[in-house]
């Protein structure tokens, strides 16, 4: 904080269990690597190098140095440990997260058609090796989730040894959580809410909109995702309504009234 100003609500510091913001490095050099964590690195928890990106990434030990320096959670995206088991080769996925020593792995089954029993399998295997973070909902709309799975595969999921689990929404965030306008899933996100502790769950939330659609739903300490690394300032202002679309969500009723 550059000035103490008052009626700010309180934000959880680092580490962090609940309040996480998550942002997906789609491909960044080094250079704006070390340039996110100048501007930004208080306000990071979680780093995921997006989709398969990792496998195609120069300096890929460097960049996960800047980042683990800076503290941050920094993990392969679920596209990555899908391409490896619809080869058949999970026991490698596990030899190349021991390759470049990490800590944290993404399960999700979006792209490929896998049984839930089996991504539970996988996700109890990988939580004896590395912190576990899975991903629910289909990266399509023409497979339908219905609400009471969504919560049951959050459930099962934190239950097999996920730390956190992850409501899916793409980097459009025009699925799962979110209809095809990027409006709320409403109804969906109610029933989460109402089965499921809301500090085990991270809301992928790429769209301004949808960001502050939470906070003001959920508080300053809500966890979200898929942000966009120019933008975790943008975030952080809104969590604490420094921001015209949640200014007035910390306020006493009150203030600003004549």
């Amino acid at each position: 904080m550059n000035y103490q100003l008052s009626h700010l609500p309180g934000r959880t510091g680092k580490p962090r269990e609940s309040g996480l913001t998550m942002v997906m490095d789609k491909g960044l050099s080094l250079r704006e690597a070390e340039d996110v964590v100048q501007v930004a690195g208080d306000y990071i928890d979680l780093l995921k190098l997006g989709f398969g990106t990792s496998l195609i990434t120069p300096n890929l030990k460097e960049k996960l140095k800047i980042y683990r320096d800076a503290g941050f959670k920094v993990y392969f995206g679920g596209t990555m440990f899908e391409a490896f088991v619809i080869r058949g080769a999970f026991d490698e996925y596990r030899k190349y997260l021991d390759l470049f020593d990490m800590e944290y792995a993404e399960v999700s089954d979006g792209s490929i058609i896998l049984p839930h029993d089996e991504k539970l399998g996988y996700i109890n295997k990988l939580s004896a090796q590395v912190t576990v973070l899975s991903e629910v909902g289909a990266k399509t709309s023409d497979i339908p989730i219905p609400d009471s799975v969504w919560v049951g595969y959050m459930k099962s999921e934190l239950d097999a040894g996920s730390w956190k689990v992850i409501g899916e929404a793409r980097e459009s965030g025009t699925i799962g959580l979110y209809h095809k306008d990027g409006s709320a899933n409403r109804s969906l996100i109610d029933d989460i809410i109402q089965h499921v502790d809301i500090n085990n769950v991270i809301w992928e939330a790429p769209n301004k909109g949808q960001q502050a659609w939470f906070i003001k739903l959920l508080g300053a300490n809500v966890n979200v995702g898929n942000i966009a690394p120019n933008e975790v300032i943008s975030l952080e202002a809104l969590r604490l309504g420094l921001r015209g679309d949640t200014f007035y969500r910390f306020l006493p009723e009150d203030m600003g009234l004549k």
